[in-house]
């Protein structure tokens, strides 16, 4: 069978004995962050990604080698398993090519072929084949019995060719090197199709090379179709396709040649050309939902790894105009201490209260910090509380109200405030979320932050897959308080779940704070192999042991206090003092399980314990003279924030209701490849207004020949 090391390893160009210690840590139950983190000698310092893809190649060959041996089993069980087919199929790594090799022998429904073989013209097709001189008529005739003419022997002959031209895996490996040269994707409008699809004008009558069609060009001629606005195809160079398989099989010029000759056109017409396209259909949404989940992937992790305010005392405020503006005030670890509705949009009356009552909350809370909802009101609200006398220097804040409404009607939501309506929840979101982003973001589903592209088209168990793993990135790399966490954010922690994060809050709330990491091994449901993958992204500050707010695995503890012990001072003063760490002599501590990759990661933990990786928090204001699309002028330079990346570039929030399209092409006075590459989610920009489109509410923007572009 195929050697699954050897194959992962050269498909991805990885050492083969780095491959195969990945595999077997995967197998023993070691989450990804785990092995990246703290396996790096055995692995020759993979990264996530490179852990990822070993992952995800390995349960895909897995799949093919649990199909072989269901293959092999119904061959075999047919008498048809020769030692040659049996080595082709053993030998195959690709899906397609293995189903190609089983189709001559897959249970079949009744079909023109097999209704011509049930009247016995299977040799018939045979000696047709072999394409001799005789006349075919005559020969033909010798399977004339039981009332069948000549012409239908002929026929069904021809309809026996035509399954064996196309069940030739030769044959169909022919058809698919065309389609991937020169296969074009061709839309066109469903006829009176035309005022109700204005949407996908740019599709009605649209074609472009198969193998050139971008990700977000095809999931939307996909969406256009599967909304019956549009109708696809695939077009690949019918001529060539056609010599292609007549050399390889049209042997001579004579009848039966001619009849072969036909019987090819009827098979790649009726059989290989539609099964064809229907595979590269497939395989190119494949391709496309692949690389619109990998851009999807790559925003939620720059959101969830967004800078925090910390912990700060907040004023939260969801605006609105007629139904006023929810208002809830959080201590510093985001427990809600007061709510209720304020209305400084509805007249001067209402604004001179809302104000009084606004400098009431903030000196009574003593707050920090105040966070905004980005939604409706916005603008007008964040104009009105900068305008507010304050007893205090208050910070100001925008934030994104996306996936806060998902949040405020989900079940997470109910456990945590069962006696608040919608409006408070979502208050409380948008203040947790300026605090901590990624500890309130996990509680929502990452498709509903909406930072995707037709995340609604693509297919949604690998959407979710990849967005999980991303989020699970994401929580180990910045790790966890183990005494303030939700068990929501608990249970992307390595080697935890849903249940026994739940079970840690449980003993949190009935035990009071951990004092140590190693407590953790208390708590029902954390054996010794969950405390082994969970215990260095857990953070205890002001923990009995120095370590435990690093990431400093316990299994190096030992390590770290010999380190300290040789140099007579205890661990603490190694953590304080930079010099002692210097006087360190790492080589001495070099053994057969501790290598460079560990005491390098170590030092630097050592020189900067619990470091949170995230960014600082910065804040941002748009043009004070923007609020609408009709304030808009083409020329003008204006503050925006990126709110979502594509793969033709990016869309960015200048203040007013519509977001403007910054293309690829207008990203800078160079090729740029990817958005990535230049700007970067929630990024503050200043930005040119190319062109606007009034009918359409359209805004093209330009970073180029901008001096003030960032």
């Amino acid at each position: 069978m195929l050697d699954i090391v050897t194959h992962i390893a050269g498909k991805l160009e990885l050492g083969k004995e780095a491959v195969r210690n990945s595999l077997n840590l995967l197998d023993e139950g070691a989450s990804i962050p785990f092995i990246s983190r703290y396996r790096k000698e055995n692995t020759g310092g993979l990264n996530e990604t490179q852990l990822t893809s070993i992952a995800d190649l390995y349960e895909e060959l897995k799949a093919l080698e649990k199909r072989k041996e269901s293959i092999l089993q119904t061959i075999e069980e047919q008498g048809k398993l020769s030692p040659e087919l049996k080595q082709q199929i053993e030998a195959c790594t690709r899906k397609n090519e293995l189903e190609d090799l089983y189709l001559p022998y897959r249970p079949k429904r009744r079909t023109r072929a097999q209704i011509a073989r049930e009247k016995g013209l299977e040799p018939l097709a045979a000696l047709l084949m072999r394409q001799g001189p005789q006349d075919i008529g005559q020969l033909a005739s010798r399977f004339t019995g039981s009332g069948l003419e000549v012409q239908e022997a002929l026929d069904g002959a021809s309809d026996i060719i035509a399954e064996w031209v196309n069940e030739n895996s030769r044959a169909r490996h022919q058809i698919r090197n065309h389609f991937r040269r020169s296969a074009l994707i061709r839309s066109v409008v469903v006829k009176d199709k035309e005022s109700e699809g204005q949407n996908y004008r740019d599709y009605f009558d649209y074609s472009e090379p198969l193998r050139s069609c971008s990700s977000h060009r095809f999931l939307a001629m996909i969406r256009g179709k599967n909304e019956g606005f549009l109708s696809i195809s695939l077009k690949p160079d019918d001529e060539a396709c056609l010599d292609s398989l007549e050399r390889m099989f049209v042997r001579a010029k004579n009848p039966a040649g001619t009849l072969v000759a036909e019987a090819v056109k009827d098979a790649y017409k009726r059989l290989l050309k539609p099964s064809i396209e229907n595979e590269f259909l497939s395989l190119s949404k494949e391709k496309a939902d692949r690389e619109a989940i990998r851009v999807f992937a790559a925003n939620l992790k720059q959101l969830l790894l967004a800078p925090p305010l910390g912990q700060k005392r907040v004023l939260a405020i969801d605006p609105g105009y007629k139904s006023g503006c929810k208002v809830v005030c959080l201590d510093a670890q985001g427990k809600l201490l007061h709510n209720e509705n304020i209305f400084p949009h509805l007249d001067q009356r209402q604004k001179v209260l809302a104000a009084k009552k606004m400098a009431q909350l903030v000196e009574s809370y003593q707050i920090e910090a105040i966070a905004i909802g980005n939604g409706t009101a916005s603008r007008e609200t964040e104009a009105f509380v900068k305008a507010l006398r304050l007893d205090r220097a208050v910070q100001v804040y925008v934030v994104s109200e996306n996936g806060a409404s998902v949040y405020s009607a989900s079940t997470i939501a109910r456990e945590e405030f069962p006696q608040y309506d919608v409006t408070v929840r979502g208050a409380v979101s948008i203040g947790r979320r300026l605090c901590d982003p990624l500890a309130e973001l996990v509680k929502i589903d990452p498709k509903a932050i909406g930072v995707g592209q037709y995340q609604h088209d693509v297919d949604q168990q690998m959407l979710k897959k990849a967005l999980d793993q991303t989020v699970v990135h994401c929580v180990n790399a910045v790790g966890v308080n183990l005494n303030t966490a939700s068990k929501h954010l608990l249970s992307y922690v390595s080697g935890l779940n849903s249940q026994s994060a739940a079970r840690i809050v449980e003993y949190r709330d009935e035990n009071g704070a951990f004092n140590l990491r190693s407590e953790l091994l208390k708590v029902p449901s954390v054996g010794p192999k969950s405390f082994e993958q969970a215990a260095g992204f857990l953070r205890i500050p002001g923990s009995a042991h120095p370590l435990d707010n690093t990431a400093v695995h316990p299994e190096r503890y030992a390590l770290v206090e010999k380190m300290a012990a040789d140099l007579g001072c205890s661990t603490e003063d190694l953590i304080r003092n930079a010099d002692l760490r210097k006087k360190i002599p790492l080589e001495n501590y070099l053994d057969e399980h501790t290598g460079w990759p560990t005491l390098n990661d170590i030092m630097q933990e050592l020189d900067k314990p619990g470091r949170d990786p995230r960014a600082k928090i910065e804040i941002f204001e748009f043009d004070p003279n923007i609020r609408k699309f009709e304030d808009l002028q083409e020329g003008m330079v204006l503050p925006g924030i990126v709110t979502n990346i594509t793969n033709f570039g990016c869309f960015v929030d200048i203040g007013i209701k519509e977001n403007g399209l910054l293309h690829l092409s207008q990203m800078a006075d160079r090729f740029v490849n990817q958005a990535t590459d230049v700007v970067s989610l929630h990024q503050h920009i200043k930005v040119r207004i190319l062109a606007l489109d009034p009918e359409r509410r359209r805004i093209q923007l330009s970073l180029k020949n901008n001096p003030d572009a960032s």
